[in-house]
């Protein structure tokens, strides 16, 4: 018995190669021939192992490394093995290499099944899979999971340059899928590229139909979103926090008022107010069971004029809506969230039944002159009176000798935050966003340190101490954290909001006010406060080198790139169900419902079947012309009595017509001779011209009537 054959790279490329390659020029190296002289199943084996790196590229940085590095290698190692037209490794090797990909998904993940494991897993399986290209089947696998690769990398990110960077990998994908439906001669890859995308551009009105109009039915439309991974407003707070966030200048929000905008010092958006301290972090007081509105404790009266506003927030990690205060929680004016319940806390925060994992766009409206909070003391302000026993005696000692003093001892609340933001105006206290670590590993004393010692601090340092001075006086107080302030100018009619606006300021209790903002940043930096500039962390040598050539080059490339990606987050992303419900408002439906959007779905797609249908069968003679004059030839023959078959070509029929009509026939077999080189021979393999058409007729006439009995 004769051994099998030795399978090589170019036998397992993604398709047969009937041709050869053409030959390589002198002085060339071996390994590398050049493109054009590549035989075509190394090219397009190499065309795919570029689209499935490209495709992959984008989950590199959510892959664990040894993912990444067995791919690069596979990848590598097959493009070597397509060039050299060398053997592929035997089956054991790569199940060995399976085993030990399978192996390291479960050592990284803990498991087989979810998300990251699962993309993990799929990634290292296409990557091995090109190992086995040894039959046109086996392309398809790979072709396929790209595309599922594809799907998957939209539960990382549906950025816009998500988007486009998997459009040219489907694009890819469909060439490579073409490549492989057309064996014969050697196609080229521009001739490829241009028949897949002209299926692209003629299934993309389907698919832009289905998404103006397929029902979103949450939560199988809450993808997660890029933004996710980053850090944003938390839960809890310690000193240093807040300054990392604010050194990413990253969008947290975007605000689009339809009036006014509000003053800059007046900007202030509420996010995690924190009460409760440990000494080292300050977190949120328990969720009281029912809103505010049924506990009575949290009254807010509004005064004042009122900014409506549409906002687009980014996904948070947290429950809290970062809301202008401060906003109705009824009415036209309180925050209406698609598919969402929200409610306000007696403390005014603005909290979701879920974390916010989605980009959301709402209307709200603000009062920027509120007053709120109970007018007399209860049980309720304990709790913001409390202090860890232990921590920061030289902070409490500092407090005790500011009460004892004459003119404090009787004072109230005001008087007394009075007092502590001028001591903290007036005692050389520095802003900055590098204020180094305070206290000891344990966070022990950390307000000790910067209030009494080095004095240098961020927006979270001051507010932490303000607080905690407040209530060793006997003064209900809290951290409050969210965004204050925004960029100063508008971006598509939009105000910006960034993460470099993060900030935490404080709040007070007084009997007959309730609870009144106090920001100790103003007292150090007014200007962060009054004129909304934020600390930014040094630029970097490509930013700097662009600044020195022109200042106004890196912002204004900002702000386009900036406006750009917002109209794809309005337009694409917050398209929500509100949306098509509005889209069938504007089509003269009052009180349009899911049901009346399933059927305007459904009979505009009837209605597009149907037109398809009526446009296939009326351009069916455009379709394979070769085909149809085939048809036409052999008919025109057979009314002379050639016996001409369908799978006859043109030097076949031109010897049927010599044998049937001899010398007479002699023009017409010519022209069946000139159309088979046409077809068949080297060079351009166009449709026959006219003129020769009506040649072929003349001569199909001529012969008709000689055998016309006289």
């Amino acid at each position: 018995m004769s051994s099998p054959p030795r399978v090589t790279a170019g036998d397992a490329g993604v398709l047969p190669a009937p041709d050869r390659p053409t030959p390589r020029p002198p002085g060339r190296r071996s390994f590398w021939p050049g493109w054009r002289h590549l035989p075509r199943d190394a090219r397009d084996t190499l065309f795919l192992l570029a689209v499935i790196a490209w495709t992959v590229l984008p989950h590199v940085p959510q892959l664990p490394l040894w993912c990444s590095l067995l791919t690069a290698g596979v990848l590598l190692w097959r493009a070597r093995l397509a060039l050299l037209n060398a053997a592929l490794p035997g089956r054991w090797v790569v199940i060995a290499v399976l085993l030990i990909a399978g192996g390291l998904t479960w050592y990284t993940h803990r498991t087989l099944l979810g998300k990251e494991a699962g993309i993990t897993f799929v990634i290292a399986l296409m990557a091995l899979k090109t190992l086995e290209l040894r039959a046109r089947r086996d392309a398809f696998v790979v072709f396929f999971l790209g595309f599922f690769i594809v799907l998957t990398q939209f539960l990382q990110s549906q950025s816009l340059l998500i988007a486009v960077a998997m459009l040219v990998s489907v694009w890819g994908l469909l060439t490579a899928l073409v490549l492989a439906h057309m064996p014969v001669g050697q196609p080229s890859l521009k001739h490829a590229a241009g028949l897949s995308a002209r299926a692209a551009l003629l299934g993309a009105p389907i698919m832009a139909l289905l998404f103006v109009l397929f029902p979103r039915i949450g939560p199988l439309w809450g993808l997660p979103q890029d933004s996710i991974s980053k850090t944003g407003l938390s839960s809890s707070m310690t000193l240093g926090s807040v300054a990392r966030l604010a050194q990413d200048d990253g969008i947290a929000l975007r605000m689009r008022f339809s009036g006014p905008l509000p003053p800059a010092p007046d900007m202030y958006l509420r996010g995690p107010v924190l009460g409760s301290f440990d000494g080292r972090e300050w977190k949120r007081l328990p969720t009281p069971p029912f809103p505010a509105t049924r506990t009575g404790r949290g009254r807010l009266q509004l005064s004042g004029p009122a900014y409506a506003y549409e906002m687009t927030l980014e996904p948070q990690r947290t429950t809290v809506l970062p809301l202008l205060e401060a906003s109705p929680d009824s009415g036209a004016g309180a925050p209406r969230l698609d598919g969402m319940q929200a409610f306000r806390r007696d403390d005014l925060q603005w909290q979701t039944e879920r974390p916010l994992t989605e980009r959301l766009r709402f209307n709200a409206e603000a009062h920027l002159q509120f007053r709120y909070g109970p007018t007399e003391a209860d049980a309720s302000l304990q709790d913001y009176l409390a202090l860890p026993p232990g921590y920061n005696p030289r902070t409490l000692a500092w407090a005790a000798a500011l009460r004892r003093e004459p003119r404090y001892a009787q004072a109230g609340a005001r008087v007394l935050a009075v007092a502590v933001l001028q001591h903290i105006a007036n005692s050389g206290y520095g802003y900055t966003l590098e204020p180094g670590t305070y206290g000891d590993a344990a966070g022990h004393d950390a307000i000790d340190e910067f209030w009494l010692d080095r004095k240098q601090g961020f927006c979270e340092h001051f507010a932490s101490a303000f607080v905690v001075v407040l209530r060793a006086l006997g003064v209900p107080a809290r951290v409050v954290t969210g965004y204050q302030g925004a960029d100063p100018s508008l971006i598509d009619g939009y105000v910006i909001v960034r993460n470099s606006y993060a900030h935490a300021w404080a709040e007070y209790w007084q009997p007959g006010t309730g609870w009144t903002r106090a920001d100790p940043t103003a007292a150090v930096s007014p200007e962060r406060i009054g004129r909304s500039r934020s600390l930014a962390p040094p630029p970097g040598f490509v930013v700097s080198a662009l600044d020195t050539v022109s200042p106004n080059l890196l912002a204004g490339l900002r702000s386009g790139w900036e406006a750009l990606n917002n109209r794809w987050n309005q337009t694409v992303l917050t398209y929500s169900r509100n949306s098509q419900l509005d889209l069938l408002k504007s089509l003269g439906m009052k009180s349009p419902s899911w049901e009346d959007l399933a059927y305007l779905l459904i009979s505009v797609l009837s209605a597009a079947s149907i037109v398809a249908a009526g446009w296939a069968w009326w351009d069916r003679r455009r379709q394979d012309p070769w085909t149809r004059l085939a048809t036409r030839m052999r008919l025109g023959l057979q009314r002379l009595g050639i016996a001409a078959e369908a799978h006859h070509a043109p030097r076949a029929l031109a010897g049927l017509v010599r044998q049937a009509r001899g010398e007479s026939g002699a023009a017409l077999a010519s022209l069946l001779d000139t159309l088979d080189r046409q077809r068949y021979g080297p060079g351009a393999r166009k449709l026959p011209s006219a003129n020769w058409r009506r040649a072929f007729e003349r001569e199909l006439r001529l012969l008709a009537r000689q055998a016309q009995p006289r």
